[in-house]
């Protein structure tokens, strides 16, 4: 059998697993009982290398900045962009990007979240050439510097993540217990040191207010609320019957490109109908316990449409300070993306009536059964 691994994303480029430190790599590992199939031992001794740099890399930063992070406060206010994979997460995030005044962590950040605050001023110049110029599953451009997805800082400092299952892809384990923090106390208690810290750090390296995206923080936003109490949320939707055939094709790719086994996908769609059912189950019933300023939704094709006169919307509604600082920068960007086109995906009537099916409670919610 021959690996699948995108052409776009080359053997030597980094997977999150690369962050992890030694010991949690092992016990991911060894939890799914060191089945690697030999195609990729080569990537599992890289990262077995890489990780216990990284071990080092934190005992020094760990000796360094311990005490600075017990004594940093937790920051009261950073936005969340939330909403399932293939909603325009990405793209809003970018947008919001624009606004000098917030910071949102890096690539390296997030892959290196154990030691960036002593790494990040020359780790990413000699390791430059790692990174792809573009994300397999699609033409969004990458790099280190660029904005990324905080989900990734937390399966580096260890904590469990609906993301460690691409580790893995043919294995049941599916970690949706951490979709929605369904967890014990001392679980919910880790999970949120760990992310917490991260912040932390991030404030340290950024001084600005954060803002992060992660389609994992959507059935989380409760938690986060009463974590952060002047948190904001932006929420985006699309057309299910856009998202269900994206989301298939970003596991299939990342699977194919990040795991340690040959994915056989034969579980996959029951995974993605599973998982959005999940995660907005959770959404709607949190959303409730949120003030309704503190949470707007954004249709991605309102975005696209007009993205200037949404985001101006969003700021009005969030009370997230001048727009017309941002104002600028958002239409010179929106100009250059103009020619950028999405994916198209043809579905067949059958799929098409079992999408609109397990997902029509958010269909008919968000006005997509037209």
């Amino acid at each position: 059998m021959q690996s699948k691994t995108p052409a776009s994303y080359p053997p030597w480029a980094p997977r999150f697993w690369h962050g992890m430190r030694f010991g949690d790599w092992c016990r991911l590992v060894n939890s799914h009982r060191y089945r690697v199939h030999p195609l990729r031992w080569g990537l599992a001794t890289t990262v077995s290398m890489v990780a216990s740099f990284n071990s080092c890399m934190s005992r020094i930063h760990d000796w360094r900045y311990n005490k600075v992070l017990a004594d940093s406060p937790v920051p009261a206010d950073p936005i969340f962009i939330v909403g399932h994979w293939r909603s325009g997460t990405t793209y809003l995030h970018e947008l919001m990007s624009c606004d000098p005044r917030l910071a949102s962590p890096t690539t390296f950040q997030c892959f290196a979240a154990n030691h960036f605050l002593i790494t990040e001023s020359w780790l990413p110049k000699i390791v430059w050439f790692l990174m792809p110029s573009k994300r397999p599953m699609d033409n969004v451009k990458t790099g280190w510097n660029l904005p990324q997805e905080d989900e990734f800082a937390l399966c580096a400092l260890g904590v469990p993540s609906p993301y460690l299952r691409i580790a893995f892809p043919n294995e049941p384990q599916d970690y949706l217990d951490y979709l929605d923090l369904n967890l014990s106390a001392d679980e919910l208690a880790a999970w949120q040191t760990q992310l917490q810290r991260f912040l932390k750090s991030l404030t340290i390296a950024h001084q600005k207010r954060l803002i992060l995206k992660s389609p994992t923080h959507t059935s989380r936003i409760a938690t986060l609320a009463k974590m952060f109490p002047k948190a904001r949320f932006l929420h985006i939707v699309r057309d299910p019957r856009s998202v269900y055939p994206s989301t298939m094709k970003l596991w299939r790719v990342l699977d194919e490109a990040q795991g340690l086994q040959i994915p056989n996908h034969e579980n996959l769609k029951a995974y993605v109908l599973k998982a959005f059912v999940r995660m907005y189950q959770a959404f709607e019933q949190q959303r409730t316990e949120l003030d309704e300023h503190q949470i707007f939704d954004v249709r991605y094709e309102d975005l696209v449409r007009a993205p200037v006169d949404t985001l101006r919307e969003a700021y009005q509604s969030l009370a997230l300070g001048d727009f017309e600082q941002v104002e600028p920068a958002l239409k010179r960007m929106t100009d250059r993306q103009r020619d950028y086109r999405t994916n198209q995906y043809s579905l067949s009537p059958e799929l098409t009536n079992e999408i609109m099916t397990r997902w029509g409670t958010f269909a008919a919610t968000y006005g997509y059964h037209t």
